[in-house]
């Protein structure tokens, strides 16, 4: 299927083609490593209908913020 990723404050979903393209990655890496950040908690995913979306967790995303803020200073 295809794999997407869904940023919660805008709304916005895009495909791993898409995210590819952008990121100039083919879209076997980029679902490579959705895949492998979702197995680590770091996002969540669902699917919808043929695609599956995939965002970042907001309390792990805060967790990850407050974790480099403590090391930075």
């Amino acid at each position: 299927g295809t794999v997407g990723s869904f940023d919660a404050e805008t709304g916005v979903s895009a495909c791993v083609g898409d995210l590819g393209r952008d990121l100039e990655i083919v879209p076997s890496t980029v679902s490579h490593h959705i895949k492998e950040l979702h197995r680590a908690g770091l996002i969540r995913m669902e699917r919808r209908g043929q695609k599956i979306e995939c965002w970042v967790d907001p309390v792990i995303l805060r967790g990850l913020a407050r974790f480099f803020e403590t090391r930075l200073t």
